[in-house]
């Protein structure tokens, strides 16, 4: 069993899950540590969102443990520490809602649904300048692009004050302007000391960006620096595998 290690965000320790008898990853040990940003490549169907929902905790693992912050990812109930950003952040396209509203919804792990003091709006607003959405407060997020978008739920996982913000594939279909100013955004919020999990499909932003890599195709074929992932021949390996199963 994975024992609680200071400073450690996540730990999954020989994890493994299948949705039928067939696993969609397995053998899987991965630590993340506090102020890392590491990416997770791999073919479609190599489970690199099956390994999402396990670290989050959305999932049980068959076999082996997985920790978040220290505990038990299942059991994992400190939402104010945690940031998620979904793909295309779909939600957001049918909300009729205010980008500062949708900001605000990141104090509610601290406030519960209650009215918001003069600091948590200050938070907020703090939030919005630091993604660079202030002139875009009082837009309806239905308006946004999808860059846009995306940099709101970055905001809102800041105004809850997530020490560790998780990324599925969070620039498909946004303009390759908008992916740069967005990736600049994920450094500068890493060099503050945020923790960056990314799932990406885009390899290039991968190497330019990350500082660590994750190679999968149901189990890992690479884990260290950006620098020596280019040099090897996981990528190739990886996608090399026979994918079982379909997509996750």
């Amino acid at each position: 069993m994975s024992e609680r290690v200071p400073g450690r965000v996540i730990d999954l320790s020989n994890v493994a899950f299948g949705y039928t008898a067939t696993p969609v990853v397995e053998d899987i040990d991965l630590t993340v540590d506090a102020g890392e940003y590491l990416a997770v490549v791999g073919p479609n169907g190599s489970g690199k969102s099956t390994l999402m929902k396990l670290l989050l905790g959305l999932l049980e693992p068959d076999r082996g443990t997985t920790r978040l912050f220290g505990d038990p990812a299942h059991a994992f109930d400190d939402g104010s520490r945690l940031g998620y950003v979904a793909q295309h952040a779909s939600a957001a396209k049918e909300m009729p809602i205010t980008v500062r509203e949708v900001v605000k919804m990141g104090r509610f792990p601290h406030v519960g649904f209650g009215t918001l003091s003069v600091s948590d709006w200050d938070i907020v607003d703090r939030a919005l300048d630091t993604v660079g959405m202030s002139d875009f407060a009082g837009r309806r997020i239905t308006q946004l692009s999808g860059g846009q978008r995306q940099r709101a739920f970055i905001a809102r996982a800041l105004a809850g004050e997530a020490e560790l913000l998780v990324l599925d594939e969070p620039t498909v279909g946004v303009d390759a302007e908008s992916v740069e100013a967005f990736y600049r955004l994920l450094a500068s919020l890493n060099a503050r000391g945020i923790t960056v999990l990314l799932i990406e499909h885009d390899f290039g932003a991968v190497t330019d960006h990350a500082q660590r890599v994750v190679c999968l195709n149901r189990r890992v074929y690479f884990d260290g620096p950006t620098d020596e992932f280019v040099e090897s021949d996981a990528l190739a390996r990886a996608f090399g595998t026979a994918v079982v199963g379909r997509s996750q």
